[in-house]
């Protein structure tokens, strides 16, 4: 079992999700938890994180942790990580946890730098494609205290969870491909170029087409380095791509996307064409 399931306090309408413990959770005897004196900060984690269809994707993150001097943060019972949430920060947010709490290692008495990682499961259903974009970072830790973690008395269990320190862009990746009419043609003639441009679909698993976006057909002379953008395509509704261009020189041809904050830039390979 992945350590996500729910720590869960009832005092009126309160239900705190935290990290699981590695165990099903019970329903806990009465109590509401206190807060634990801890709190995070100098939070890093990737700017962006692509993620397919089905492979895992985890993305790693670390930050400082300061706790009071009787949070006991090498406790067996003591789990803290950070978190990512879609949208305004609150319970009912979008969340994806790691699968195992962050690992700390003590930096003074007070304070601590815990590393870990955020796994994202596309397969198992984590994400909805109108979540694709802007995610922000929350940082959470919960001390047991000795109490049983099937059935622990909330009252004596410490819970701390902190959001808004920092962000990062989860994205359905994308994928570009270029093939060409010849790859030997007269100088001054034209070839023809397509290609597709397609992006994961978290829902059903599958790439597909991106339509109405705009692609650079681009090309690398042979024997240079760097590509030149030679015209502006848009795909289709189906993704796809098709234009003409003049050889001139021979070199390497390719489709080239820009992004979005919900689809990662990519370029194809270069097909090469020579001119004779």
């Amino acid at each position: 079992m992945r350590i996500r399931a729910t720590v869960a306090a009832v005092t009126g309408a309160l239900a705190l999700t935290a990290l699981a413990v590695p165990a099903a959770q019970a329903a806990p005897n009465s109590g509401t938890p206190y807060t634990l004196n801890v709190s995070f900060s100098n939070v890093s984690i990737a700017k962006a994180v692509k993620v397919g269809t089905t492979s895992e994707v985890s993305v790693s993150y670390a930050y400082t942790l300061t706790h009071g001097s009787t949070v006991n943060i090498a406790a067996k019972d003591f789990y803290t990580g950070a978190f990512l949430y879609h949208g305004t920060y609150g319970t009912t947010a979008p969340r994806l946890y790691g699968d195992n709490p962050a690992t700390c290692t003590a930096t003074s008495s007070t304070t601590a730098t815990c590393k870990g990682s955020v796994d994202i499961h596309p397969a198992d259903g984590d994400l909805q494609n109108a979540w694709a974009g802007s995610w922000s970072v929350g940082g959470v830790a919960i001390a047991f205290n000795g109490q049983s973690q099937s059935n622990p008395d909330m009252s004596k269990v410490g819970f701390k969870e902190q959001g808004g320190l920092g962000t990062t862009l989860v994205q359905r990746n994308s994928k570009l491909t270029t093939s060409v009419s010849s790859t030997s043609v007269y100088k001054g003639k034209s070839v023809t170029v397509s290609g597709k441009l397609s992006r994961a679909n978290w829902q059903d698993h599958l790439y597909h087409g991106f339509s109405g976006v705009p692609v650079k057909l681009q090309f690398r002379k042979a024997g240079t380095s760097t590509y030149t953008t030679i015209k502006t395509v848009y795909t289709d509704s189906y993704g796809n791509l098709k234009t003409t261009a003049t050889v001139n020189y021979s070199g390497y041809w390719r489709y080239s996307f820009g992004g979005y904050s919900t689809t990662p830039a990519v370029s194809a390979t270069g097909v090469y064409v020579g001119a004779k």
